[in-house]
């Protein structure tokens, strides 16, 4: 006979993850809803779903290692704010977990217990932020960047737990990870000759699951392992393509550890009550956020902003809890308890969220009062531009360098990257550190005297942002973008801005090129 258990669980989670992504929320929590209702049918999970979980977070980890830019991580604003606010909302949390557990003995939390559960609290989501910016076309604005780097921190330290809680001792062969130093010029080549398709992504999960089985030969956690081996890759733009390709199969597999926590059932009708309130204490994590964030010298914008997306709950809180769990800490009920706080929150974090530009916008004259000293001088007023050139990458250059001999100093590049802005000045180039996106900036520009904002981003929902944004702010130029596709260009022609097809006019620009190079050997096109 025919079983039907697997197509069930896989149609269960696709209906239900549609039906929370078209709310506007993350596909998770559908995917959460979908084991608990399977639960309710009956269903029982095959081993292939324990499989499929495991590939998920190990895939998740490589893929952090991948990602990591030191650079960044290494700036107070991004690793004091994690530690601080990890610290304080642990301890936080962790009064009001032992308070519960004295009024509510029928818990039977014990301090270990409700330490862990607090320590997977102080997490923020990543999926949530990610697609939050991207769906806004915010993902490199300074408050995405800082917000994202607040994030690796997290997960870094919640890599640090899973390791202590393996029980295992690592020997000294695991040093023989080391290995993976020497051999990553051979690895990048062979990066290079996988191309961008589907021999990269297989190239990586091969690395993934290769790294987690050596690391537990070893005698180190699997997961950390593929961390630490991600993490010597990173840096390189193969790499970064890599964790781009993996983003979609990771997402895939961690499905498997969502429904897993769902079949488990539901948690008692008592601890569905505390669920409830711990997911109601997540709106008060950005005002922490915002007090450690401003103090360590981030501008009050890029702070609310940054702060409103981190009002959340973590699905690496909920890895945390199903180890601890594991290991005799909490009760496995706490992992489906967690799993509605987790909901709850996003429920939450959406709206605040969203209406974190407009708090912003309303409120900016008591917000500034909080600048740091060091960034007083960051608000002063730049003269004499009548070219603005929005993203100083290759276009943004291009433009900038044929712009130059009429123009001159007259042109202001801006750039989110200060590593860049210093590569453009030391070329001779006018280009500020700024964000695009955000009103402090254009209110240091004369915009009556501008004639003409150039915008080279690479988002177009953010070329967008813009655009509406300087727009309402009373500019009455011309306003130029680029675009990758004809729909895109319509959109823009809508608003009466121009659009300049990367694709659809490259073709025009290779013509005159090679036109060029005819005219060097002196042939003449046919009459």
């Amino acid at each position: 006979m025919a079983d039907f258990s697997q197509p069930l669980i896989i149609l269960t989670a696709l209906l239900c993850g549609m039906a929370t992504r078209a709310m506007g929320l993350p596909a998770l929590i559908g995917y959460l809803a979908a084991g608990f209702l399977l639960h309710e049918l009956g269903s029982v999970p095959g081993p292939w779903l324990a499989q499929l979980a495991e590939l998920g977070i190990t895939l998740l980890l490589f893929s952090i290692g991948l990602k990591l830019d030191a650079r960044k991580l290494l700036e107070k604003k991004v690793w004091g704010t994690t530690l601080l606010h990890m610290l304080i909302s642990h301890g936080l949390l962790l009064i009001l977990l032992v308070g519960l557990a004295k009024l509510l003995p029928d818990l039977g939390l014990s301090m270990v217990g409700a330490a862990v559960i607090a320590f997977a609290l102080t997490f923020s989501s990543t999926v949530f932020v990610i697609q939050t910016m991207q769906e806004r076309g915010e993902l490199q604005s300074n408050h995405a960047v800082l917000a994202v780097g607040i994030l690796i921190v997290q997960d870094l330290v919640a890599v640090g737990f899973l390791a202590l809680t393996a029980g295992k001792v690592p020997s000294l062969y695991a040093l023989a990870l080391l290995l993976v130093i020497p051999a990553r010029p051979l690895i990048l080549k062979l990066l290079s000759i996988c191309g961008y398709g589907e021999l990269l992504t297989l190239l990586g999960l091969a690395l993934a699951i290769g790294a987690a089985a050596l690391s537990e030969l070893l005698g180190l956690k699997g997961d950390l392992g593929a961390l630490l081996v991600g993490a010597m890759l990173a840096g390189k733009p193969k790499t970064k393509a890599m964790a781009e390709n993996l983003i979609q199969l990771k997402d895939l597999f961690l499905v498997g550890f969502f429904l897993s926590i769902g079949l488990g059932g539901w948690p008692p009708a008592l601890l569905i009550g505390v669920a409830v309130l711990l997911g109601l204490v997540a709106a008060g994590k950005p005002l922490l956020y915002f007090f450690l964030m401003t103090r360590l010298h981030t501008t009050p914008r890029t702070a609310v902003l940054a702060s409103g997306a981190l009002a959340n709950h973590s699905e690496f809180g909920l890895i945390v809890i199903s180890v601890a769990a594991t290991v005799g800490w909490v009760t496995s009920d706490w992992s489906a308890a967690l799993s509605i706080a987790l909901s709850i929150s996003f429920l939450l974090a959406a709206p605040i969220s969203k209406a974190s530009h407009g708090f912003y916008r309303e409120h900016r004259d008591r917000l500034l009062a909080h600048r740091s000293d060091q960034l007083m001088g960051t608000y002063q007023p730049t003269d004499d531009v009548r070219i603005v050139i929005l993203g100083m990458g290759r276009v943004g250059t291009g433009a900038y360098e044929a712009l130059a001999p009429a123009w001159g100093r007259k042109i202001l590049g801006v750039e989110t990257s200060q590593a860049k802005v210093n590569a453009h000045r030391s070329e001779q180039r006018r280009v500020l550190c700024a964000d695009a996106s955000a009103p402090d900036f254009w209110v240091r520009i004369k915009l009556d005297e501008v004639a003409l904002i150039m915008l080279a981003l690479t988002n177009h929902p953010e070329n967008l942002l813009v655009a509406d944004l300087v727009t309402s702010m009373g500019y009455n130029g011309e306003i130029a973008s680029v675009v990758r596709h004809e729909e895109h260009a319509a959109e823009l022609r809508a608003k009466n801005i121009s659009a300049f097809n990367l694709y659809g006019q490259a073709g025009t620009g290779f013509a005159s090129h090679a036109s060029d190079l005819i005219a060097t050997h002196g042939s003449e096109a046919p009459e």
